[in-house]
């Protein structure tokens, strides 16, 4: 016969306990009015205890728990970036034949407000990505993004990416890339069709790279203006910038 769990048991312990301490009160007071007033009041009090509970403390609770979540799966997204992200970014976008059209959009400024970012944001995701595989050194970028292989999976690996659909994505769409190009021995003189291949798996990467990295600067400035202020100097958008403040 299996055994009640630990939570019923419990339960019932609670409930013997209520039990007997009222009839203990019965016992010494004979007063059963007052008895029953007492318990009546102590009923009603229980709903009351239950909003608390339940609705606002619990509530305060999960709100609490989901920034915790948040600040955790943001400095995930900010490693990933001082790794690997921002170094793809520059070198994808360098061979983005339109990037004129939007380098200005990507130069963010201190003075951006969130209306600006979202409007920004907007505008970028009616952007026709391409980059121009025939000027980039495929091999430059199998072996960059093989070497840091180990990197992706641990951070795949982190339960708190399933909470930011889109930057699982972006993870996704880098690891998949990455084995593509392990998988070529070479990657020079290949067929026009798996060059074609390969150029949709880049361009997914590099629209992918703009949005998050994009959604990342928005974070920065509204939580921390020294973090942001160093991406705003490194921008992989800017030809001028420089880590060193001028």
């Amino acid at each position: 016969m299996r055994r009640p769990s630990w939570q019923v048991v419990l339960g019932i312990s609670l409930i013997a306990l209520s039990v007997i301490f009222y009839l203990i009160q019965y016992a010494i007071f004979r007063d059963a009015r007052h008895l029953f007033m007492f318990l009546l009041g102590d009923i009603a009090f229980v709903f009351l205890e239950v909003l608390l509970v339940t609705l606002i403390i619990h509530r305060l609770l999960s709100e609490r728990e989901k920034r915790a979540r948040l600040e955790k799966l943001n400095m995930v997204i900010g490693a990933f970036f001082s790794e690997a992200g921002t170094v793809l970014l520059t070198y994808l976008s360098d061979f983005d034949p339109k990037l004129e059209q939007i380098k200005g959009e990507l130069l963010v400024r201190e003075s951006w407000s969130e209306r600006e970012f979202a409007q920004v944001s907007k505008r970028l995701k009616a952007y026709d990505y391409s980059v121009d595989l025939s000027r980039v050194n495929l091999a430059d970028i199998k072996n960059f993004l093989v070497g840091k292989r180990d990197f992706f999976l641990r951070l795949v690996e982190n339960p708190s990416l399933l909470e930011h659909e889109t930057f699982t994505a972006l993870l996704r769409g880098v690891f998949h890339l990455t084995e593509e190009l392990a998988s070529r021995e070479k990657v020079v003189d290949l067929p026009a069709t798996d060059y074609a291949h390969l150029a949709g798996d880049v361009k997914r990467v590099y629209g992918q790279l703009v949005t998050e990295w994009l959604d990342y600067m928005k974070y920065l400035k509204g939580n921390y203006p020294f973090l942001f202020s160093f991406a705003m100097r490194t921008n992989p958008f800017d030809s001028t910038a420089s880590a060193i403040v001028r």
